[in-house]
């Protein structure tokens, strides 16, 4: 008995220790995880702060997760939001609500630590492509837009290799598809590597649906900043970057537009800043059919790790702006 008393005790004090530890080594800021009111994330804030600027990282996982601790730690705060892939959310992104988002936002706002009026949303990607949809179509909630390698257009579900075959909206509101770039799912064919430049360079191609896909960035209701590296080889995010800033300036937006393009940067300005290692692969992979494809990020490691500093710099004066 004596000795199951002192094996409890031992246990309880390693338990203790390993905290107490934890808490001595562990400088960053710990999220809070949210599973509730119709959302999932992970919520970054430091104790006793009040009405401070709030970013929503699109798309959450440890890119969200590394910019909303760096914005916490900033006295911001930072919510890494997924949308998919986890437990009770959608598979693929396809057909994704925007009501999800809005409900998220909703309660961002009755946070304490939050200021309901300077909500910044900021994504990467198809998630800055999402990013200025949400800040167009919820311009009361949303005061401000992050896009690194934007994209002026909604497209398609199809885009990526892994999605259903069938042509669907990326994104819907009130049960309506957001119009979109309908796009056949890419395809290696005979080669080894695949051309993703080419490939939505000639989607923007399609007059036709142009128009009706092209995001009405005008309604947003506060700043934007946009990145793009001039050697982006995945998507043409500069023209689509000249695209957004140009329907800005024909429809007379009010709020100042940043249209930031680096030398010699690629797809993957929004890595890490803090980080070389995130640069070091110039090439991606994708599996088509079960067979493995190689597509390029372009740029050079030094042109990516510039661009990832200086941007940095940018994103957080852009914050204390609002």
């Amino acid at each position: 008995m004596k000795k199951y008393i002192i094996s409890i005790g031992v246990v309880i004090l390693l338990f203790i220790s390993y905290f107490i530890i934890d808490s001595l080594l562990f400088d960053g800021i710990k999220p809070k995880s949210i599973n509730q009111n119709g959302f999932q994330a992970n919520y970054f804030a430091k104790p006793n702060i009040k009405n401070k600027t709030a970013i929503i990282l699109l798309g959450g996982s440890q890119w969200g997760n590394y910019w909303s601790e760096q914005f916490a730690s900033k006295d911001f705060v930072g919510l890494s939001l997924p949308y998919t892939g986890n437990d009770n959310l959608p598979k693929l992104p396809e057909e994704i609500p925007l009501e999800y988002f809005k409900k998220a936002i909703i309660w961002l706002k009755k946070q304490p630590e939050v200021n309901p009026n300077k909500i910044i949303v900021m994504g990467a990607s198809r998630n800055s492509e999402l990013a200025l949809i949400l800040g167009s179509t919820f311009p009361k909630l949303i005061n401000g837009v992050i896009a690194y390698s934007p994209s002026s257009v909604s497209w398609s579900n199809t885009v990526l290799p892994y999605n259903s075959d069938t042509i669907k909206a990326s994104w819907k509101y009130k049960g309506y598809a957001i119009p979109y770039i309908p796009m056949n799912k890419i395809s290696g064919e005979n080669f080894s590597k695949i051309n993703s430049l080419e490939y939505w360079t000639i989607g923007l191609k399609k007059q036709d649906y142009l128009e009706n896909a092209i995001i009405k960035v005008e309604k947003i209701n506060g700043p934007i900043l946009l990145f793009s590296g001039k050697n982006d080889a995945v998507w043409p995010s500069s023209i689509m970057a000249n695209m957004i800033e140009k329907r800005l300036y024909d429809n007379h937006f009010k709020y100042p537009c940043k249209n930031i393009q680096y030398e010699n940067a690629g797809h993957l300005i929004s890595r890490n800043p803090d980080s070389n290692s995130d640069t070091s692969e110039r090439v991606g992979k994708m599996t088509i059919n079960n067979k493995v494809y190689e597509f390029d990020f372009g740029g050079t490691m030094n042109g990516d790790n510039t661009a990832k500093k200086l941007a940095k710099v940018e994103v957080l004066n852009f914050i204390n702006s609002l």
